[in-house]
């Protein structure tokens, strides 16, 4: 029986996101003593534990079939994958920064100047466009250091809440592309593979759909089910159930969760009450 392999990150808040996310697709692992790989005890797949710039490489060479990281790090080795999906979790922003009391005056400001990073690849592509000579100093990690103890007179980096920032006497002036996790994968895999992958993909979406969404009941005048009905279609149409009250529904459907308090307010105006509002575990559309 075939195996998918999946490579995620040994480590960091990534690693977690990801492992969160198997377990939310009810994927049983096993890694207490955090082993290289782990196999899953009820799904037909492989955990490979990796560093995050390794797994394009891994992944276009086959030795995983897919891997899970952040979309930087997929544009900065530019390996021949495929994408996947797009995860929606660990969103960041690759962003250039310069020290705090230095005045900006747009990208030619940074025009012969030397910018210290840990994605040359990216930032070389970016200034090439944009026709303006830099000069690029590739280092491995805490980038944001490097103007302080004079390596470099501006940085570009991943940038989350910009706390890190402003921590180093740093100012985040120009965002050159926004970044989340994905799902890549390799170009050849086996039939066998690619049904696997459709089955983790079908439970990933699951969970996706109940993140992004909330069951919602309330109660509400018999008179106004069509504008409330209108309100929340729900996946299909919305369930209705008398009361016993005369003149009353009980109205169960699903709210997305970034429209949730404009909808409530609706709810409100239509004499909608006793509304409760729940989380959904999983949701198949």
């Amino acid at each position: 029986m075939s195996t998918l392999k999946l490579a995620i990150q040994k480590s960091g808040r990534l690693s977690e996101k990801s492992l969160a996310l198997l377990q939310a697709c009810g994927i049983k692992l096993s890694n207490g003593d955090r082993k290289l790989k782990t196999p899953a005890s009820n799904f037909p797949i492989e955990v490979l534990f990796l560093r995050d710039d390794d797994i394009p490489q891994y992944v276009e060479q086959g030795v995983a079939d897919i891997g899970i990281l952040g979309e930087n790090e997929v544009w900065e080795k530019a390996k021949d994958v495929a994408l996947v999906s797009k995860l929606g979790f660990a969103q960041c922003r690759l962003s250039l920064a310069i020290p705090r009391d230095e005045p900006y005056t747009g990208l030619s400001f940074f025009a012969n100047k030397k910018i210290a990073t840990s994605y040359p690849n990216i930032l070389e592509q970016f200034f090439a466009e944009q026709q303006i000579p830099v000069q690029i100093e590739a280092i491995g990690g805490s980038v944001e250091i490097a103007p302080g103890i004079g390596l470099a007179q501006a940085i570009f980096d991943i940038v989350s809440t910009g706390s890190t920032l402003q921590l180093n006497g740093l100012k985040e002036v120009e965002t050159v592309k926004r970044s989340e996790a994905v799902m890549i994968g390799h170009k050849g895999l086996s039939q066998a593979k690619q049904t696997i992958l459709d089955k983790l993909l079908f439970r990933m979406q699951a969970v996706r759909n109940a993140a992004e969404n909330k069951y919602i009941l309330l109660n509400a005048p018999t008179a106004v089910i069509p504008q409330i009905a209108y309100i929340l279609p729900g996946m299909k149409s919305p369930t209705i159930l008398p009361l016993q009250q005369e003149g009353w529904s009980s109205i169960h459907s699903v709210v997305k969760e970034d429209e949730f308090w404009d909808v409530i307010d609706q709810l409100k105006a239509l004499g909608a009450e006793g509304i409760l509002v729940v989380p959904i575990e999983k949701m198949v559309n």
